[in-house]
């Protein structure tokens, strides 16, 4: 794509009428491939090349459904918070922590599901302490948008970053105190690693980075506050300290669009009596509780907000978003099987313009489509109709996407 075309496009990047929140089906052959690699059974070289494959077809899906902003389906991940968990040195994991199962979401069709936090697992999956200073070893997220971006030709390219908030709450703090004096004295590292992740990826062109920063739902949810308090923590300062963060990782990268992603977890199952594809999830709450304080926190150009579910409350909350910010409405679910029509969308819209104007809105789906290659996963041209139906409406709504 050339240059004219990047800087068109990035003009209009706070203002996109349809989203993505980043991770998409990942196909049978993939999913198949990151088991083996993660047996031993193939070579990293050999998993890269199916890696490669599916990003280079699901890019011209992308494309020919006409969606105005690209991801490379976060293929090249085995979970959505390695985007940081992979790209520094310093926290304890066991050896091959991949091939581990016993800290995974129990199934719980319907229900509030939970990992085992404290279990040896991956890092940020699992609350895992630190043994030195983090460090960044790789920069994922940069890798990761250079090997998509030359297949774009229509369209630019997002990617996805982990907030720090998410990283402060799987850190064993009280476990590490001999490598740091707190959380303030953690989180000034992740800023830091953050920044310089993003300055490298800006250098090379990306104009559109969300924040993946599924912890902040935690502070409307009586379960999560109630272990913050029982570690010693304090969920306000927590919360202030949260927002501080995100702002500090994202300040003076002039001309790029940051996304602020708010959910409540993204797991699925299969109802044992139906046979269907069913909803789990991590956190219980509305915005109302955060909804003030935060929406008018953050400096993010666009909030990308879950509401697919009563869980989500009603649309009152947006009446916070200030003045200039765009609120994409998650309308869409990464969980049922369900293809949401134009005409519901658009009932959804007309009722959240009661609260919010409609060119201050867009529309996604809740979501990733996967989060985690393990997971079990919507049929892929489900999630394409999903797509489809979101451009359709966002053309009759706003007369393009």
């Amino acid at each position: 794509m050339n240059d004219t075309i990047l800087e068109n496009r990035a003009a209009t990047l706070d203002k996109l009428r349809v989203d993505q929140v980043g991770s998409l089906v990942p196909p049978d052959a993939l999913k198949q491939a990151h088991r083996k690699f993660v047996m031993g059974e193939i070579s990293a070289e050999q998993l890269h090349a199916v890696q490669d494959k599916a990003v280079a077809e699901s890019i011209r899906r992308q494309e020919d459904i006409g969606l105005p902003i690209l991801t490379d389906g976060e293929f090249r991940r085995s979970n959505f918070q390695d985007s940081f968990a992979a790209a520094v040195s310093g926290y304890d994991v066991p050896e091959n922590a991949e091939a581990r199962t016993d800290w995974r979401e129990a199934v719980n069709p319907h229900g509030r599901t939970e990992q085992k936090f404290e279990l040896a697992g991956p890092a940020i999956r699992t609350r895992r302490p630190a043994m030195s200073r983090l460090a960044l070893k790789r920069n994922v997220v940069l890798d990761e948008y250079r090997q998509v971006a030359p297949l774009a030709t229509k369209a630019p390219v997002k990617v996805a970053l982990l907030g720090p908030d998410r990283i402060s709450q799987r850190f064993a703090w009280e476990q590490s105190q001999a490598v740091y004096k707190g959380l303030d004295d953690f989180i000034a590292d992740v800023v830091a690693i953050e920044r310089q992740m993003i300055t490298e990826l800006v250098a090379a062109g990306c104009r559109y980075i969300h924040m993946d920063a599924p912890g902040f739902t935690a502070y409307m949810d009586q379960v999560s506050l109630e272990r913050m308090r029982a570690r010693g923590e304090d969920p306000q300062k927590n919360l202030e300290r949260a927002i501080k963060a995100e702002n500090d990782v994202i300040a003076g990268f002039d001309g790029v669009t940051f996304g602020l992603h708010l959910c409540r977890g993204n797991t699925r199952s299969i109802d044992p009596k139906t046979g269907q594809m069913v909803a789990q999830w991590h956190r219980e709450g509305h915005y109302d509780s955060i909804a003030e304080q935060l929406f008018s926190s953050v400096k993010h150009q666009r909030l990308l907000l879950e509401y697919d579910s009563p869980r989500a409350g009603d649309f009152s909350p947006l009446r916070y978003v200030p003045a200039g910010t765009t609120a994409v409405l998650g309308l869409v679910t990464t969980k049922s099987t369900d293809i949401e029509q134009p005409d519901f969308l658009r009932r959804r819209l007309d009722e959240a313009a009661k609260y919010l104007p409609v060119d201050q809105m867009a529309i996604s789906p809740q979501c990733g489509f996967s989060s985690d290659i393990e997971l079990i996963q919507l049929p892929e041209d489900v999630q394409w109709r999903k797509f489809e139906s979101l451009m359709e409406t966002a053309n009759k709504v706003w007369g393009n996407a």
